[in-house]
């Protein structure tokens, strides 16, 4: 009788011990810093901002060499092979793209090295000069990812843009930044064209794709990549480096409210991010695939991109269009970009995940019967393990449940997931829950800005709350200030609460020729340490993890002077129009 006692309570010890050990683990501590007055939260691992995680390394180019020395005969960059590209005409008339795509063809960190090489010296033989700023307008691609590093190595600013961007921000953007060189699709080709005599300042063209118009217009030269690398293996160059402040990045925003804005990266604010987030992500190394498909022209992806070469991964290219089995573009009965590369560690924002949880709730639910039955039961039970309200889904019941009926689900992404980084908007709870259960994977959700290289605050593996975007970034100090018109305090109890301000090396110098903006939302304080004002009002907890729980923006003041929470509002009639 004694022994099924201590049976029944041995689960019981094990998750109050559990509940125990997550309350009292502190993942970010008060600090003392300067500047204005405020609750100020660091990383409890680390004493100071980490400003680089190599030796002798402070610029992205540095990184970039040391490693492509260290791994030269790996593979880094994969692209897939097109099959067959054709057009899907439905019942209705809608006609679709579809591909056949093959296997990943790769280029070893020495073969990329040697092509970021040639370009660059064949940029400078084209005419274009250090002073000079390049854009690179186009969808994530090797070519990308080559054409960043070759300016790098030129010391020559690099202005990103999304390639979905409309044609008057488009104008904008080159225009504002007096771009003489652009880098592109032949997509993006024909946006230029459309435009072109309204560019005031664009010479050249190089386009990444060997097919394009090439008499499209007769304002610009007009050459393919191909070209320009060939060009420059004949004309070599050495490269002329850049320094840990000069400015490797201007990068536009997707202008939600207006034109867009211009931020200035330095290699040190990018390098700052990229050292912060190799401390986060268990394990990180050499053994590493990671799949590539977010828009370069987002710090996200950016900064991803530039930390797996640096501890010896390998990148795989693909599109949101094709990254699954029956994503919109892949031809049915063909494969996904993901169960062909098979990566341990992708970057996500929650629109994705949202698409991925969707897609396996459609296919459990037109399935029905014992199959739906069997995941419906799997799923609530390592729901309630995750909580801490059930032991019995741990272990080898764990296991089972894996086997049975959680492998099919991770095969979507290609069986080997490790590890998932979302960003860029708040994940839902429901989809975080269900991605850490069917994928098995945890997820790091990470708050920040472009403003801040995306580095503010980051949630650690074993961080399984939800709500929350976690403890400070190793690189960046995390400070509330008072808010009194929203009514945000930091003596609030039981957490201090207030306007979320970022510092450390993280933060960028400003925006492009926008000197009132940057003077309004950037500030140096005594102690020589920019901050940077996000408009985000947030909250701490007592392990000095951050929530977000509102926007400044969303606060209006009414005729008879109150304030009201629009954001708060329209959760409310949310939640109304759900009861009723």
């Amino acid at each position: 009788m004694t022994g099924y006692i201590v049976g029944a309570l041995v689960p019981i010890v094990f998750t109050l011990l559990l509940r125990s050990s997550k309350k009292v683990k502190k993942r970010g501590v008060p600090v003392d810093v300067g500047g204005e007055p405020g609750y100020t939260i660091r990383n409890s691992r680390f004493p100071s901002p980490v400003e680089t995680s190599w030796e002798g390394i402070s610029t992205l180019a540095e990184l970039f060499e040391q490693a492509c020395k260290q791994h030269a005969d790996k593979p880094l960059l994969g692209t897939r092979k097109m099959i067959l590209r054709e057009v899907e005409v439905t019942e209705d008339g809608r006609s679709f793209e579809k591909v056949h795509l093959g296997d990943y063809e790769w280029l070893t960190y020495g073969k990329t090295f040697e092509t970021v090489c040639d370009f660059a010296s064949g940029l400078v033989q084209l005419g274009h000069k250090r002073e000079e700023r390049v854009a690179i307008f186009a969808d994530t691609r090797e070519e990308w990812f080559i054409a960043l590093q070759s300016c790098f190595r030129l010391n020559v600013t690099v202005v990103t843009i999304y390639a979905s961007l409309g044609e008057e921000a488009l104008c904008h953007s080159l225009n504002e930044t007096e771009v003489t060189t652009v880098i592109c699709g032949n997509k993006e080709l024909k946006k230029l064209v459309n435009i072109s005599g309204q560019l005031d300042t664009v010479t050249r063209v190089i386009c990444m794709d060997d097919e394009f118009a090439s008499s499209a217009t007769s304002r610009w030269t007009i050459s393919s990549f191909a070209d320009v690398k060939s060009v420059g293996r004949a004309s070599p160059l050495d490269a002329d480096l850049p320094l840990s402040a000069d400015v490797a990045v201007i990068m536009y925003t997707s202008g939600s409210t207006g034109l867009p804005k211009g931020v200035m990266m330095t290699h040190g604010n990018v390098l700052a991010t990229v050292s912060a987030v190799m401390t986060i992500v268990p394990g990180l190394g050499s053994k590493d695939v990671y799949l590539a498909y977010l828009p370069l022209a987002h710090i996200l992806e950016l900064a991803a991109e530039n930390l797996i070469p640096a501890v010896g991964g390998i990148i795989g290219y693909g599109t949101p269009l094709t990254l699954t089995d029956t994503s919109n573009k892949i031809k049915r009965g063909t494969k996904g970009d993901a169960t062909v590369l098979s990566p341990t560690v992708m970057a996500a924002v929650p629109a994705i995940l949202d698409r991925v949880r969707d897609g396996v709730r459609k296919k459990v639910d037109a399935k029905g019967g014992l199959a739906k039955k069997l995941f419906d039961l799997a799923y609530s039970r390592r729901l309630s393990a995750i909580n801490g309200s059930w032991f019995g889904a741990w272990g080898l019941e764990k296991f089972l449940w894996d086997f049975l009926v959680f492998k099919k689900v991770r095969a979507v992404l290609g069986g080997r997931i490790r590890f998932l980084l979302s960003g860029g908007a708040p994940l839902s709870a429901d989809t975080q829950r269900f991605i850490n259960i069917c994928l098995g994977a945890p997820i790091g959700q990470g708050y920040g800005l472009t403003e801040t290289c995306a580095g503010a605050t980051f949630s650690e593996v074993d961080d399984t709350s939800i709500g929350r975007v976690g403890s400070p970034l190793p690189c960046s100090f995390v400070k509330l200030v008072d808010w009194p018109e929203g009514g945000y305090l930091i003596s609030d109890s039981p957490m201090p609460r207030g306007e979320i301000v970022v510092g450390g090396p993280s933060v960028t110098l400003g925006y492009f020729k926008n000197e009132e903006k940057t003077k309004e939302v950037y500030k140096v304080d005594e102690r020589g340490m920019r901050w940077f004002y996000t408009g985000d009002v947030g909250q701490f907890h007592a392990d000095g993890c951050l929530e977000i729980i509102d926007r400044k923006k969303d606060i209006v003041k009414l005729q008879h002077g109150e304030y009201v929470s629009l954001g708060k509002h329209q959760s409310l009639c949310r939640q109304y129009y759900v009861a009723c």
